[in-house]
């Protein structure tokens, strides 16, 4: 019985991390450095953002992620830098992937109106479950604890990670494409060799003022339709979305599905109705997000939470001696950024 639950156990764990995707943001903007590398930097300001999500709640163990980022733009190098860690809790048994990851973004001004911003990501990781966790059936008479040897065999495993993207935008509308995991690290945890599939992602938007006259364009009211494609070992995802921007809060719609994946009943694959709603504070912006789940989980799941939380300080004013040329466009992806936009 116990090598039957321990074979079981580690038969879901090797599917699921096999056909598993990167864990998701709904406010993706909310985090641009998970999202692509090319965003490093690219704010006149230091910048930190926080990012919890609770996947599927009204199961027995949620999935929970978190991310937290910092990126600072150095106008003398005409460079951005960046810190970016991960971590994902998964299932009962304590499995948890953990990254940590260095980016780098360099600044090309084409022209007045258009910048181009390629970045890079280098990252560690460490990926496997608790086995502490593990109730084995000889664990019931031996103290709780396992006597059985294929145990041993479950580890962690540590990898290095690689990515890189591009980003080019003007003041009104912006447009990137990333590759995470060029790599393709192995992630098993049975001395075995499970790889993770590269994942390309393709995202752009707009922001369409409504207002004009005597406001300040900061405080001008706007719109920000955007899209998200992404492609992983086989599986693609799309979502769409329109924002409402007006002092002090703000107010989204976004859905989420595979269109170019049908199930077996031939029907397009839905997955959720995302609302997002958010408030500026001074430097901050708090954004919360609830996912409305679509597909055929959506009466046990409970959906998913997400808070986010971005803060913007000044580092410093820019130097005198930094050409004008190599100061900065405001790029358009949301937030308020007092002043920026004027």
């Amino acid at each position: 019985m116990r090598r039957w639950v321990l074979g079981f156990v580690l038969l879901l764990a090797v599917a699921f991390r096999s056909t598993a995707q990167d864990p998701l943001f709904s406010q993706y903007y909310q985090q641009p450095l998970y999202l692509n590398p090319g965003f490093t930097g690219i704010t006149p300001q230091q910048r930190v953002a926080f990012n919890h999500r609770i996947q599927w709640p009204n199961l027995p163990q949620a999935f929970s992620t978190f991310a937290a980022s910092y990126d600072i733009r150095v106008d003398e190098l005409n460079s951005g830098f960046g810190v970016l860690a991960t971590t994902d809790k998964m299932g009962s048994a304590g499995w948890r992937t953990t990254t940590a990851s260095l980016l780098y973004s360099y600044s090309i001004k084409v022209s007045e109106k258009l910048l181009v911003s390629p970045g890079l990501s280098f990252g560690y990781g460490i990926n496997g479950l608790d086995r502490t966790k593990l109730v084995m059936g000889d664990g019931l008479e031996f103290n709780g604890q396992s006597l059985d040897p294929d145990l041993n065999k479950i580890g962690n495993q540590q990898y290095f990670d690689f990515g890189a993207g591009l980003l080019a935008y003007t003041k009104t509308w912006w447009v990137g494409a990333s590759f995470a995991h060029m790599n393709q690290p192995n992630l098993s945890i049975l001395n075995d060799v499970t790889r993770l599939p590269m994942k390309v992602t393709i995202h752009g938007g707009g922001r369409i003022p409504l207002l004009n006259g005597l406001r300040t364009a900061s405080k001008v009211s706007y719109l920000t339709p955007s899209f998200i494609y992404q492609s992983q070992g086989g599986i693609t995802q799309l979502a769409m979305g329109l924002s409402y921007h007006i002092d002090p809060v703000f107010v989204g719609f976004w859905y989420r599905g595979k269109p170019f994946q049908k199930n077996v009943l031939g029907t397009v694959q839905q997955d959720a109705i995302v609302l997002q709603m958010g408030i500026y504070l001074d430097k901050m912006t708090i954004g919360y997000s609830y996912d409305f789940t679509t597909s055929g989980m959506a009466a046990a799941s409970g959906g998913a939470h997400e808070l986010s939380i971005v803060y913007e300080f000044t580092a410093k004013p820019i130097h005198r001696g930094v050409k004008k040329r190599n100061r900065l466009i405001p790029c358009p992806t949301g937030g308020r950024q007092e002043g920026f936009w004027k």
